[in-house]
Formats: structure tokens, C-alpha cells, sequence
């Protein structure tokens, strides 16, 4: 079970700032690429579908971004939020990324959130689709973690 004692920061229902501060924490959550650490954001039990993969559990969630982040290299990720309402967000995204032969690809997706009253992830769906693009067609180029603040959004980017 999650610790209500030790609840995240945020909780619903979210506000328009208050959305948009959850989203940008979790892109700099996903931007570090640790496993265990972006775990901690859902609940124990936290329910996923990730393209046609469906996961349940912290360590189903460490186990399968620990296989994402070994093929897809590089990773860069920007969210944006796309809505949201009461205990739910719904997020819009791209990240770059290349595999292990250096082709490089922007994949775009979006995923709806649902969250606890203790602010933890309880479910998370994500549609994904990958686009190759050549290293010359790449958008993000800061240092690999977190995103500067300065760095243009998805919409800034025509994205």
C-alpha cells in the first residue's frame, strides 16, 4: 500500500497550475532515467498500459522502464499538459531518443492519469508512436536530465 504519512506533493483536485506543475515534475523525473526513482510517483499497485504492454506494480514499472531506457538512448522527454479535471491529467508528449545502430527517432504519444488522494499515479495509460528522423531533424539538445527551463515546449516546437 502507499504511505500516507509520506504523501507527494500536489494532490488533487488539481488546478490549471497545479496540473502543470504535476506534468513538469514528472517529465524531470522521467528526464533522469532512474528506474526506482520514477517509480516512487505511483501507487504500490499502480495499473499501466503502455502501448500494447500491460504492467501492474512499482517493481513491473521498474522492470519494464529499466528494458526502455537500455534500448532507447539518449532519452529526452517534454510533456505538456493537454487537460485535466478533479484526480485526472491528461498529458501530451514527445521524446528523442536512438537505438544502439544510432538511428534516431521522436516518438509522440499521449497519456491520462489518474491519481490517489495522496497524490501517488494509480493508473496510467499511454499511446505511443515512433517516427525516424535523422539526427539533423532533432529538437532537443540540452544536456541529458532535466530540460533548462529556457528550452522551448512542445508547441513552442511545432511539436
Amino acid at each position: 500500500m502507499n504511505n500516507p504519512e509520506n504523501p507527494r506533493i500536489l494532490l488533487p483536485p488539481f488546478d490549471h497550475e497545479s496540473a502543470i506543475q504535476k506534468v513538469r515534475i514528472a517529465e524531470d523525473a522521467w528526464n533522469t532515467r532512474n528506474p526506482e526513482l520514477v517509480s516512487l510517483a505511483y501507487t504500490s499497485d499502480s495499473v499501466w498500459r503502455n502501448r500494447s504492454e500491460f504492467l501492474s506494480g512499482r517493481e513491473a514499472i521498474v522492470q519494464f522502464l529499466t528494458r526502455k531506457w537500455l534500448k532507447e538512448l539518449d532519452y529526452r522527454l517534454i510533456k505538456e499538459l493537454w487537460a485535466f479535471r478533479d484526480n485526472r491529467i491528461a498529458v501530451r508528449f514527445a521524446y528523442e531518443w536512438h537505438d544502439d545502430s544510432g538511428n534516431w527517432f521522436r516518438s509522440y504519444g499521449n497519456e491520462n492519469w489518474e491519481f490517489d488522494e495522496h497524490g501517488f499515479m494509480r493508473w496510467r495509460i499511454a499511446s505511443i508512436n515512433d517516427l525516424p528522423i535523422h539526427q539533423s531533424g532533432r529538437k532537443y539538445h540540452w544536456i541529458l536530465g532535466r530540460r533548462p527551463d529556457d528550452h522551448p515546449g512542445l508547441s513552442n516546437l511545432n511539436l
